[in-house]
């Protein structure tokens, strides 16, 4: 066949092996649910909040906002501890 075939051969076994694996972690993603949904929604929601609210502090130049951003990162992350 040749050394072109080959790789080709190769790419085209890997291709395959890669595609196995992604359906194997499709399978075990979708066989382990959440233990608790409605609270992974709740941290994952919280976790969203606290990065926009660090991009917030990083851009912000206002000191009072900078101060009430600080106060509601310290909040979430309280909220977060307890979920």
């Amino acid at each position: 066949m040749g050394d072109a075939g080959e790789v080709l051969v190769d790419a085209e076994d890997r291709l395959q092996e890669r595609l196995a694996e992604r359906e194997q972690e499709r399978e075990r993603r979708s066989s382990t649910p959440p233990a608790n949904p409605a609270r992974q929604q709740k941290l994952t929601s919280l976790e969203l909040a606290r990065a926009e609210l660090q991009n917030q502090a990083g851009v912000t130049q206002n000191p009072l906002r900078r101060k009430q951003i600080e106060q509601a990162l310290a909040d979430l992350g309280r909220r977060i501890a307890e979920a």
